[in-house]
């Protein structure tokens, strides 16, 4: 097992630009992907956790592309925002996924610009701090339920426990930890990194997405400060089905990329690397008709999966809109969170499907050297099937089921589709 990893030991956090806009920032995304692709295939191999490229996302503009203009940002949709997620994905996977917890930070001040809490962090944002955390736990008998606790001391508190799936937490400036106070009501905190007591390891030892960094944080006698403390996710029904709805399509918008991935692995591996097969009629693997079929699916389950992805982000694009604008009206944005919410449910069935479908197919694209592990094509099949047992398949479709066959809607409502 790696050893612990500690942010005093990463190196020295990067500073985003005073003001860039957000045709400045898309404009550079395609430099951005060329430096976080570079070399992605071998830092898995050697688990070799990218600090260095979170300090140059925190320049470019990307950590912050979706902050209002009202807050000083560059105003950029949910649209752009999953734009980016897939693109970060297609050139390392890991990365786009380290960074679920800071945009679904970043996606609460754009959806509640007016608020006191989004005029004190999006300056900290805007200076290219990154916002991670961790709350689920591993040693409870279900899933959301909490032994780590808040207890009071004095003029401040201690936080004790251990959490997992702190995912990016370790490349962040900012961490976020749910507990039970001494009320027994579920509260969270929100500290700096650094702080004494939190420690970050690099144990996540799932088959794929290795460097997502999705592993333990032990919380020792941490001091926790009276204004550190908030209800986690507040009292909106709509913007936390809104919430979950968004941190469930992260997860597509990552498998969408790895699949961008596949396509570009295939075509770079048939027209540079492979040998047509000793059967072939072809001189070359990209003359040989069967190659070409299987390229040419490559390409459009890649487009399938976009094309879904993106229907689902307008989908949000719309409630975000809403509530962006002082939306009130229950009706309304019950019709606009919903409606997200099912489109979402559907394409993570399919998009996990077609994904799984794209990865496999991958290796028919050569014979024996398409399976070495110089090529690493391995990853993309388990980094996808890593990806989609943090949302059951089967699940969600009983889910959509029920709602169909006979109108039920508890999971909906609740944001437990996830």
């Amino acid at each position: 097992m790696p050893e612990a990893l500690t942010l005093a030991e990463a190196p020295p956090r990067g500073e985003a630009p005073a003001r860039l806009t957000r045709e400045a920032i898309l404009a550079r995304l395609p430099e951005v992907l060329d430096t976080v692709a570079e070399g992605a295939a071998e830092r898995e191999r050697s688990r070799e956790l990218p600090f260095h490229l979170f300090d140059y996302l925190r320049t470019t503009g990307l950590t912050f592309l979706r902050v209002p203009e009202a807050l000083g940002g560059p105003g950029g949709s949910f649209s752009d925002q999953l734009e980016v997620t897939v693109a970060l994905a297609s050139a390392d996977s890991g990365v786009a996924h380290a960074l679920r917890s800071h945009f679904a930070f970043i996606e609460s001040l754009a959806i509640d610009p007016a608020s006191e809490a989004s005029r004190k962090r999006a300056p900290q944002v805007l200076a290219g701090k990154i916002f991670g955390g961790a709350h689920m736990e591993i040693n409870t008998p279900r899933p959301n339920q909490f032994r780590t606790r808040l207890t009071r001391e004095g003029d401040h508190y201690r936080l004790n426990g251990e959490k997992y799936y702190a995912t990016g937490a370790i490349f962040a400036d900012f961490h976020s930890f749910s507990a039970m106070n001494d009320a027994d009501e579920v509260t969270h905190v929100l500290l700096p990194a650094g702080r004494p007591g939190v420690k970050l390891l690099d144990d996540w030892d799932g088959m794929g997405q290795t460097l997502s960094a999705s592993g333990t944080v032990l919380l020792e006698n941490v001091q926790v400060f009276a204004e550190e403390i908030g209800a986690r996710g507040g009292n909106d029904p709509f913007r936390r089905r809104h919430g979950a709805t968004r941190a469930q399509l992260h997860l597509v918008a990552v498998m969408g990329g790895i699949v961008r991935n596949v396509l570009a692995d295939a075509i770079q591996f048939t027209t540079k690397k492979a040998r047509a097969a000793k059967h072939s009629s072809a001189e070359k693997a990209s003359g040989d008709p069967f190659v070409q079929q299987t390229v040419g699916d490559i390409s459009a389950l890649s487009h399938v999966i976009d094309v879904t992805i993106a229907d689902v982000g307008r989908h949000l694009d719309r409630s975000a809109e809403a509530f962006a604008a002082g939306e009130t009206d229950p009706e309304v944005l019950d019709r606009l969170v919903f409606a997200a919410q099912l489109a979402n449910s559907k394409a993570q069935i399919m998009v996990g499907r077609l994904a799984q479908q794209a990865a496999e197919r991958l290796f028919d694209t050569g014979g024996g050297s398409a399976i070495s592990r110089k090529q690493a094509f391995d990853r993309h099949w388990r980094n996808v099937r890593t990806l989609l047992n943090h949302n059951p398949a089967l699940l969600r479709g009983r889910v959509l089921g029920d709602y169909y066959l006979n109108g039920t809607r508890d999971d909906f409502d609740e944001g437990r589709v996830f």
